[in-house]
């Protein structure tokens, strides 16, 4: 494997790298570097987790740091689906994008339009962006992308399924006709290679991965289970030592499952799409910090969420299809770290869960357990609940509002004007 100088990598960068723990590169990068740093336009098709953010990240950077700029206009753009991939995103490149003098800002909905704007205004270099987001910003002309000479669209299939293809056009049309162009997805077929043939120039396809099947230290598992011990296994299940994510289906599931695990013990916060986006933040830096171990999260968070050490993914609800199994599975086994996938199935889905795991290209253990069976503890760590309540504190309401003093008039300490 080349190293990053060997790849052709600014020294700058090599060194930022180094300081942030990268000493080699990861196969999707040796692959993709070469040419995305010679300019051309690129497929990339890589497993989750398995590195590329920096495949498309550094060949930005670097892009980037070369260019003369022009500080009131961003020069690099990445569209992302979902405001977590967008926040994650951010975290890895802006530590990089400092050693080489670049600003990295993200644009995505549920925050502030004006503190965006003024963002904007301050100056980026590399914006990224959810698409719904920056479409606001592109209609109220509040961002210029007429200085793009990069773009990087990551996840592509996941916008597609999610329905923002035709933003993402308009927004490509916005930028540059002459501009590179690196697209990475997990697929790249259907409404993905319309999006390519329309905006994509000659491009090279790289791919480090089958379109499916999962990484090698990954564990898969079916857990068969009665109806009436669900719960108390999966409140066993969250009892382990370390962290997990348990994928549900619906936001009001993950609520109640999260009441349902703190009266428990179990320090469990939800992640959906039902949350404020400060809620959502608050939720995965509990998570990521070891304050909350347990997430419990619907599909909005099977994406772009890259926190180390997740040692165990349950798909409690089993997901709706192959792909939507592998994104789940993907937030363990990260960058080479070991990591343990569980489908919970009651007999009735038997079935369903084993043409899933084998489109999904996977190869499962399947063990019929009840609370305490020595096969749900080997698998997956469980233990006892300590069964103390776990009370989470209420933010404080906000004081009430003065009411008007008698006749009508506002309580004042002013004296009255005599007429």
């Amino acid at each position: 494997m080349p190293s990053f100088a060997e790849l052709g990598l600014p020294e700058r960068l090599t060194k930022a790298l180094a300081e942030q723990g990268f000493t080699a590169p990861f196969p999707v990068q040796a692959a993709t570097l070469p040419d995305t740093l010679a300019g051309r336009d690129l497929l990339g098709r890589g497993q989750t987790g398995s590195g590329k953010t920096l495949a498309f990240g550094l060949a930005l950077l670097a892009r980037l740091a070369g260019e003369r700029s022009r500080p009131t206009a961003p020069r690099g753009l990445v569209l992302v689906p979902t405001r977590e991939l967008a926040t994650q995103v951010v975290a890895v490149l802006a530590p990089l994008a400092k050693a080489v003098d670049l600003r990295v800002t993200d644009i995505v909905g549920g925050m502030s339009m004006n503190k965006q704007v003024a963002e904007l205004r301050r100056g980026v270099d590399l914006l990224v962006a959810t698409p719904g987001r920056l479409s606001d910003h592109l209609q109220q002309r509040t961002c210029d992308l007429s200085e793009v000479t990069i773009t990087a669209l990551d996840e592509a299939d996941r916008m597609a399924d999610m329905g923002f293809l035709p933003q993402v056009r308009a927004i490509l049309d916005r930028t540059p006709a002459d501009g590179q162009r690196l697209l990475f997805s997990a697929t790249l077929d259907g409404d993905v290679d319309t999006l390519v043939r329309r905006h994509l120039t000659d491009p090279v396809t790289r791919s480090v991965a089958p379109p499916t099947g999962s990484v090698a230290t990954m564990e898969h598992h079916v857990l068969v289970v009665d109806r009436d011990d669900r719960s108390r296994v999966v409140a066993e299940i969250a009892a382990r030592e370390g962290r997990t994510i348990l994928f549900v289906r619906t936001k009001h599931g993950a609520d109640r499952m999260v009441r349902v695990l703190r009266r428990e013990g179990v320090a469990a916060g939800p992640l959906h799409g039902g949350r404020s986006q400060s809620q959502r933040n608050r939720a995965l830096d509990d998570f990521r910090s070891g304050a909350v171990p347990v997430l419990v999260a619907t599909d909005v968070a099977a994406r772009g969420i890259h926190i180390d050490d997740v040692g165990l993914v349950v798909h409690v609800d089993p997901p709706a299809d192959p792909k939507a199994y592998l994104h789940r599975a993907g937030r363990t086994a990260r960058a080479g770290e070991d990591g343990v996938v569980v489908t919970l199935a009651m007999p009735e889905q038997r079935a369903e869960v084993d043409l899933l795991t084998r489109q999904a290209g996977v190869s499962a253990e399947v063990s019929t357990i009840r609370p305490g069976h020595p096969d749900l503890v080997r698998v997956t760590g469980a233990r006892e609940p300590s069964g103390e309540p776990i009370v989470v504190a209420k933010p404080p309401k906000p004081a009430p509002r003065r009411r008007p003093a008698a006749g009508g008039a506002a309580r004042t300490d002013r004296p009255r004007r005599r007429r």
